[in-house]
């Protein structure tokens, strides 16, 4: 998608699916960056907020920013580090969301589960991200159609016949919840106590969205503080599966809330949009 004589790029006629595409390759290009400083074992500093940074949140932000200035140079970006570095929120009625390290506490404890998230939100909705796992070799891509493949770092993006589509399941009679790893509390204990939990799992960063784009679990509560940038490209990957996410009342779930400097609410991520429906 290159931008044409009156610099305006292609992404205004693009299909979901077709931006989502441009993402994943944006963040797969972030891989070797990333993977180069989580061998040297590195450290972290704080940032303003207490929460950690490394050298890779920095490194990937300056290449997917790059990029997404490449392609599409009129739409705004909103990046974690950037941000957190006192960069002005540019909200409009379409933006990128970016968080280039999503789960610096799992990258620091080397467990692999951290992720590198890309989104493209258009009228408060995510509809369009990418979520790349460089430490797992996976990616999880959502527009118009949801699907993942194995990618290793350093590699091309696979063919379309090596990558699998997703789609959720519908809610079987007993639950299988995802809880955050670092974060629980007894607010989600209480909704969780409520439904029909069957099994509860734990996963770390935005893969949790991706487990349920993916059928193999039915519901992600979290009413713990968030970022947008945590959960647009997630987000993106489990609208696109055929889940939904919701305020924990069932009302829509929106980005570009500049009012609170883009801090989510709580919020519920569902595979089974009827389950979403018949358990609010």
């Amino acid at each position: 998608m290159d931008s044409g004589a009156t610099g305006k790029s292609d992404f205004m006629n693009a299909s979901r699916d077709q931006i989502a595409l441009a993402l994943a390759e944006i963040a797969l290009a972030t891989g070797p960056a990333i993977m180069e400083i989580y061998a040297a074992d590195s450290g972290s500093r704080a940032k303003s907020d207490g929460s950690p940074v490394t050298e890779a949140d920095e490194r990937a932000e300056a290449i997917i920013h790059a990029r997404l200035k490449g392609i599409a140079p009129e739409i705004p970006i909103v990046a974690e580090e950037a941000t957190a570095g006192g960069a002005e929120l540019r909200i409009a009625d379409q933006f990128f969301l970016v968080d280039p390290l999503d789960g610096t506490r799992e990258f620091l404890k080397r467990n692999g589960e951290f992720t590198v998230n890309i989104a493209l939100v258009r009228d408060g909705a995510p509809i369009a991200g990418a979520v790349y796992a460089p430490a797992l070799a996976r990616l999880w891509v959502g527009g118009d159609s949801a699907w993942t493949c194995k990618v290793e770092v350093g590699a091309a993006l696979p063919a379309a016949a090596e990558r699998r589509r997703l789609a959720t399941r519908p809610a079987p009679e007993k639950l299988v919840a995802l809880a955050s790893r670092s974060h629980r509390d007894a607010v989600t204990e209480a909704f969780l106590a409520r439904i029909p939990v069957g099994d509860v799992t734990s996963a770390g960063s935005s893969l949790k969205f991706c487990v349920v784009a993916e059928g193999e679990a039915d519901v992600y509560p979290r009413f713990g503080p968030t970022m947008e940038w945590d959960t647009a490209a997630g987000d993106a990957v489990l609208r696109a599966a055929g889940g939904i996410v919701l305020q924990p009342d069932g009302s829509p779930f929106v980005y570009g809330k500049a009012e609170t400097g883009l801090r989510n609410g709580a919020f519920v991520a569902w595979g089974d949009q009827e389950a979403a429906r018949t358990h609010r």
